[in-house]
């Protein structure tokens, strides 16, 4: 029975201690109009301003989500960017003639590779040839006058392009009929 008491007074002591140390007091049992009014004023400024900061930390949390996103697809893009040439060299030797049919063979075998790999990445080739012109997507490097194509058609493909995504990586090289 003594230390139920004991215990119950240290918790007493507790409690006062620690509305002292927050600068609060025990609330009188009456309360004036006024100040009920002054705590519920304050209660919504410090709801207000909660609400702000979870919006202010959700809208920090979206923007660095596409931030991070974007910085990604810059640094993949770059990346592809410096392998292209790679990849149009080694088109090039594959239309190339070659007396070994098994090195011919593995040569095809690692194109074919390379071209799956810029595929998972979501690398795809633009399509050009006998398109309309369309300076988004093509870069017009000559002319020439065909009779058979219609107006502001690419008549060759000088070089390819790809994009990912939506995003051009690099513009097709191209010359353009009858501008």
């Amino acid at each position: 029975m003594l230390e139920q008491e004991q215990e119950q007074n240290a918790e007493t002591e507790a409690e006062s201690a620690a509305e002292e140390a927050c600068g609060q007091q025990a609330a009188p049992e009456e309360s004036g109009p006024d100040e009920l009014e002054q705590l519920k004023k304050e209660n919504a400024e410090l709801s207000d301003r909660l609400l702000r900061q979870f919006a202010e930390f959700d809208n920090f949390r979206k923007r660095t989500s596409r931030e991070k996103e974007e910085i990604g697809a810059v640094a993949k893009s770059k990346c592809i960017l410096e392998i292209l040439p790679v990849l149009d060299n080694f088109e090039r030797a594959m239309s190339a003639e070659c007396a070994d049919p098994e090195f011919k063979k593995g040569m095809e075998l690692i194109f074919k590779s390379m071209k799956d790999a810029f595929r998972k990445l979501g690398v795809e080739e633009i399509e050009a040839m006998g398109q309309p012109f369309n300076p988004d997507l093509h870069y017009a490097v000559s002319t020439v006058e065909n009779g058979e194509l219609g107006s502001n058609t690419v008549a060759a493909v000088l070089q390819k392009g790809y994009r990912l995504g939506d995003k051009v990586i690099r513009h097709v090289m191209v010359s353009v009929a009858n501008p």
